[in-house]
């Protein structure tokens, strides 16, 4: 079975971000402030990424099943995710968008709650794209977060982060450090493989930086997602052969049984097609044995974020 862990669907995109409103437009287009931007490949009239349409992907790739996630580029989703686990429970599984920092956060968790659809709660933190740049100097160790870790904990919810680059205020390794040891029930699942970068080999701080994050998945309730990957290194061109390089890096740190496959979904697709970002996770995870193989490309996901 592959499971891709990381996946997104929206009618449209109605977020908002640091450089202000994100709006769909055409085409693949999106506006990001006051710039256009492609953000899919131009094929549809409209910029959207509809549950049929990852289905159809799905099939296509041979993918079994996928996590939804979201964020506030996308826009409060919640309700279209949901929607989308409730009529297709055998291949989708959903998370909701949550802002710990905005007004009434706890009735907003509480109302997200009572759907029972969500197996996770995702936070998008970097600053271009996520709370970081929409709550400059917040912080996950925030006193005034502490209730939300606790509350994940007791209802059984995974945790999702995307924890942003190296280097920005978002990349808050010990912050996360703290939390899975004092809530060591809560599964957390970083987003990204810690978002390595092409000049890590060149740059002895950041090399620490990310090999730092990445040994949180020595932790036992720590696991990391392998998406977007091919956005990091873009100038290598497919099938990205460096990202590969860290894969490998950080399965021989924290084990094979702590990562996850993923692919970011539709937001890949201006760097490659669905089924060959399938076929990459493949070749690069040709290192491992059969059984750890199977375990990164789908059962890792399904005991993270199943019941």
């Amino acid at each position: 079975m592959i499971v891709d862990a990381h996946a997104h669907v929206f009618p449209d995109i109605c977020g908002h971000v640091a450089a202000g409103p994100t709006r769909s437009l055409s085409y693949g287009r999106v506006r990001v402030g006051s710039k256009t931007v492609q953000f899919l490949p131009p094929l549809c009239e409209k910029t959207t990424h509809s549950a049929e349409m990852l289905i159809a992907h799905m099939d296509w790739g041979g993918v079994d099943k996928a996590v939804l996630l979201q964020g506030p580029f996308y826009g409060d989703h919640n309700a279209y995710v949901a929607e989308t686990a409730e009529r297709f429970p055998d291949r989708v599984i959903a998370a909701a968008f949550f802002d710990p920092w905005q007004e009434g956060a706890r009735d907003v968790l509480a109302g997200l709650l009572e759907r029972r659809a969500y197996r996770a709660v995702k936070l998008e933190c970097s600053e271009a794209t996520g709370l970081c740049g929409l709550h400059p100097g917040r912080r996950l160790d925030d006193p005034d977060a502490a209730w939300l870790w606790e509350s994940l904990e007791r209802h059984g919810l995974v945790l999702t982060l995307d924890l942003g680059p190296i280097g920005s205020s978002s990349y808050q390794t010990e912050a996360v450090r703290g939390i899975a040891a004092t809530h060591p029930g809560l599964r957390i699942v970083i987003a990204h493989l810690g978002q390595p970068a092409p000049n890590l080999g060149a740059d002895p701080e950041q090399r620490r930086a990310w090999e730092n994050q990445i040994d949180l998945g020595l932790l036992p309730n720590v696991w990391f997602d392998m998406a977007a990957l091919p956005a990091y290194f873009g100038e290598d061109g497919y099938p990205y052969r460096r990202s590969g390089r860290y894969v490998r890096t950080a399965i021989e740190r924290i084990g094979a049984g702590k990562t996850l496959w993923g692919s970011d979904i539709p937001g890949l697709l201006t760097r490659a097609t669905y089924a060959q970002l399938v076929e990459m996770a493949q070749a690069q995870l040709g290192f491992l044995s059969t059984e750890e193989r199977v375990g990164v490309l789908g059962l890792n996901a399904l005991r993270v974020y199943s019941d």
